[in-house]
Formats: structure tokens, sequence, C-alpha cells
């Protein structure tokens, strides 16, 4: 593959008493001294300029930072992988270093070629010698099924396969790197933990202070940066990237995502989230028993999702015994023709009980202007929330009570944290041991802030700004939405004007190949009548 290159130069990085870059490769992690920590003259960050090449047919690759962006005379090393017995029966073990994932894969024949990222693997070089290599791993933000999954193999992976024989762990979050004392990670006191659930490091949401955070990375000797959280986290992992760039130091700074509601953007979907939607079947399987054996039975289950419905939608496909699907994406209205109380009333009456799933973002307004309730938030700067499932089965509680012939009984099921704090299953442990592998094969081949995941079944490398930019919603006007709707008979309660404020799923707009900041030259003499670049094109 063949690209254009971006023209847009990142701003000079200002390194002061920084040891002669030729020799930076060879010092030993501690050797971090003579570089400058935080201090009220060195607080400017670099430019956040995207790093971007481009070729024809609207082809864009949105590349990830490297350490020779900022360090360019850093010497390279034959990776060790090409003489390890376990890999040396593959074939084209190596990565393409042009091959990359396009961002969507469907797209019509008179299209543009679209947005792409750089393929996650391991490459022929690296940047690090593996007793070079001190490497830290901490775990931020809620728990979700695999943490220890992935803590596990991101420091079996480091050892068996790169031999770096240095991984501390941080406990408690972001506040761990500069409150806390490290821990040491071996393969040895790492071998079981995946069987648990939660995280053996430990996690705290906010509080991060970005310079004390790379201050312990210096002080430590840290050069690989292992950072597992939701969005708010990888946000931290940004900020810490550019910090860390600022300061001028040989540190790869690697995401991994996770976040158990499956919101992130771009992504496929996040870690933990087939092991919610399975966990959550128990507590819908449990309803759906309470209701069928009494008379009128309603049994209402409250699943996590914050903002973003998926668990709620997936589990409810899953199960076909759910009558009744709410989540924050889609509005309802309880009272009236065509509202969620005659709906439930009416499915009583065809077939004698019903099973209501809804997602702990759904109806915060109406139960906002119900109780007055004035917003607050939590440390990572999240809106609390208000019990949706408490608030919804009082309110059809209230509505029976008014009809004395038509007795219901109900029963409301809340497993809402039970669904994370288990160990995750077969399929998520096969994930989190790719995310591993993808994400120290990026850290060791030089690659630096960018998280790792997989874009249409292939991993890739994406910046972090793509995956903070937005939160990853269920689109009710898409086909999936549908699917829902038809497995419950239930209602859309949705009026002609939330439709429309809903939209499609828009396709985002292709980077423009003009002149100008974070933009794209396209030079057409590079381009042949077949619409390729011609040989020698740069």
């Amino acid at each position: 593959m063949e690209t254009v290159t971006v023209v847009v130069a990142p701003a000079p990085v200002a390194v002061t008493q920084q040891p002669p870059q030729h020799k930076l490769a060879e010092l030993k992690p501690s050797s971090f001294a003579g570089v400058p920590k935080s201090s009220p003259a060195t607080k400017a960050k670099p430019a956040k300029t995207k790093k971007l090449a481009g070729g024809c047919g609207g082809y864009v690759l949105e590349d990830v930072p490297h350490l020779t962006d900022y360090l360019p005379e850093l010497k390279s090393y034959p990776n060790p992988l090409q003489d390890h017995p376990a890999y040396s029966v593959v074939k084209q073990y190596f990565v393409n270093p042009d091959d990359t994932v396009a961002k969507k894969i469907v797209v019509h024949k008179s299209g543009a070629r679209g947005t792409h990222f750089r393929r996650a693997g391991p490459r022929q070089r690296v940047y690090f010698q593996p007793d070079e290599v001190t490497a830290a791993i901490v775990t931020c933000g809620g728990l979700c099924p695999g943490l220890n999954t992935v803590i596990r193999e991101l420091v079996c992976g480091l050892h068996d396969m790169y031999g770096v024989a240095t991984v501390y762990g941080i406990e408690g979050g972001y506040k761990g790197f500069y409150a806390r004392n490290t821990v040491e990670l071996t393969p040895r006191s790492v071998n079981d933990i995946h069987k648990r659930g939660g995280t053996v490091l430990g996690t705290s949401r906010g509080g991060q202070d970005t310079a004390k955070i790379v201050d312990s990375i210096q002080d430590r000797g840290v050069n690989q940066v292992y950072i597992i959280g939701g969005d708010g986290t990888q946000k931290g992992a940004a900020s810490i990237h550019e910090e860390v760039q600022r300061r001028g130091l040989k540190c790869a700074v690697v995401g991994v995502p996770k976040t158990i509601d499956n919101d992130i953007a771009v992504i496929d979907k996040s870690f933990g989230f087939d092991t919610a939607v399975e966990e959550a079947q128990r507590a819908i399987n449990a309803a759906h028993v309470e209701a069928e054996s009494a008379e009128n039975g309603v049994g209402v289950v409250k699943l996590m999702g914050r903002n973003s419905g998926f668990i709620a939608m997936y589990a409810t496909l899953a199960s076909r015994d759910v009558d009744c699907c709410l989540i924050p994406e889609s509005p309802f209205y309880l009272d009236g023709r065509g509202g969620l109380l005659e709906f439930v009333e009416k499915r009583l009456r065809d077939n004698g009980h019903m099973v209501i799933v809804v997602a702990e973002g759904a109806g915060q307004d109406l139960i906002a202007k119900s109780m007055n309730f004035a917003d607050t938030h939590d440390a990572s700067g999240n809106k609390v929330l208000l019990d949706v499932g408490l608030w919804l089965s009082h309110k059809i509680k209230e509505h029976f009570k008014k009809k004395p012939s038509f007795p219901i009984t109900l029963k409301y099921i809340d497993p809402t944290y039970m669904i994370r704090a288990v160990p995750s299953n077969a399929s998520d442990n096969v994930y989190c041991t790719l995310l591993a592998h993808s994400a120290l094969h990026g850290a060791m081949a030089g690659y630096t802030g960018f998280t790792v995941a997989p874009v249409n079944g292939r991993h890739a490398y994406i910046p972090f700004y793509r995956i903070t930019e937005k939160q990853n919603k269920v689109v009710i006007t898409d086909r999936m939405w549908a699917r829902v709707l038809c497995s419950t008979n239930q209602p859309c309660f949705l009026t002609h004007q939330d439709v429309e404020g809903a939209g499609l799923d828009e396709e985002e707009p292709q980077m423009p190949l003009v002149e100008g900041e974070n933009a794209l030259v396209r030079n057409p003499s590079m381009c042949n009548g077949n619409g390729h670049l011609c040989s020698g094109a740069a």
C-alpha cells in the first residue's frame, strides 16, 4: 500500500537536558534522571495534530504516533519473535507495515475508500530490547469481566514472547501511580487470576494528576504503560501520552478499551460485554419464572446501561422471554393512549404475565421531573442516575391499584453490579488475550498514544481522540433495534419528532483533501489512470 503522506507538521517538542538521542535507545529505564520533571516553566503541551495520510480514491489513514516522531534517532532491533520456536511454523507472522483496517467495510461501488486505521500485530523491527523494558499496568474506572485476563496476558505475553522480566502493577487506578506502591507481576503471580472477577490491581475513578503520574513513570524508569479503562480513562491516557511526549521520554503509552456498556466508539465491541449479556440471562430467566408462576405476574429486570442500551438490547434478543425493552436512546411515556402502562395492561390480558427489561439510564428525564431531582455527578464526571427499576415498579403498582378487579404480582430484580463482577466467559477470555497481545506488539514496535481494538473483525491501532470524541449508542432507526421490537412486539413509544431527532446512522464526512490544518494534500500527478499511486509517490 502506498500513501501520500500528510502535510501536517506537529509543533516542535520542547525537551530540556535530554540525553543525546542516538544514545537514548541504549539507556537503561532508570536513566530518565536527565529529563526534567514538571515545573512551572515547562507546562506547555505539544499541539494536538492528527497524524493523517491520504491516497487516491478518498483513502485516508488515521495513523497513531510513533516514538520516532519526536525521538527520530532511536535505534531499532530485530523482533525476538523471529527466533521464537512457537512461531517458527507461522507463515508471514509479521504484519506488513502498510496493512490497514477499513473503518467501514460496506461501501457503495462509486464511494470513497474512506477512513482506515493501522493494522495491529507484531513488526519485524522493535524499538525496545527485552532487558531495557520496564512495563506498568493499571486498571481504572468500573469493574468489567475480563480485567484480570487482560492483566494476565499482558504479563505473560511480555515475558514469554519478548523476554521482558520487569512488569509492575499500579494499585488503585491512576492515583496509584503517586499514592501507592507498585506490585511486581510475574507469570507465576498472575497464573490463575483470570478465574476471578474484578481486578487484582484494584481500581478507582477520577482524581488524575497527569504531571504527578508522569513524574512517577519517570522516577520508576517505566517505558511501557498499559492503561485499561473506558472512555474517561482513555482521555486520561491521552493526557499522559502528551505529557510523556512533551518531556521527550522514550515511553510507549497504550490503551486497552474497557466498558461493560459497550459504548466505546469505532470498535466492534468491548471485552466483558458477551459475559455481561450471558449473565443478564440469569436474571431475565428468573423474572420470567416468577411472572409465569403468578396471576398477572410482572417481572421487572434492571440491567446496566448508563447512556447506551446495548446490554438490555442484546439480552432481550438472546432471551426471547422479554415483552418490553426500555433503553436510554428510545424515549417512552407512561400514561395515555399508546403509553407503557396501557401496553402492560394489554399484554397481561393477552398472556397473563410479562417481563420488562429496563436499562439503568432509561427514563431518567421522567423520573427527574416526577421527583424534582437536581443533577449530581460522580468522581468520573458521570451523572448520578436514579433507580429507574424501583420507580417503574412503583408506577406499575400504582396504576393497577386503581383497578381492584385486576390484581397483579410484581417482582423486581436488580442484578446491575452482579453481571460485571463475574469472571469472563470463554469468548471474552479469548478476546482479552488477543487485545493484550496486540497492545504489547504495538508498544514493542514503538507505537504510542493509541488504543487497540477490533474494527470490522481485524485488530487495529486507533488514535486516542477517535474513541473519546463520542460514545457509541443504539441507533433506534436501525435494523437491530427493529429486531428487538419484532421480538417483543412492543410499541416503539416514539412520536414522529422523536424519530426525526434520532436521525439515521450518519455516515462520517470524509477528511477534506484540501490544504489546511489537519487536512490532506492530494497531488493529482501522483495518480495514474486506474486511481492508484504511481511508482515513486511518497
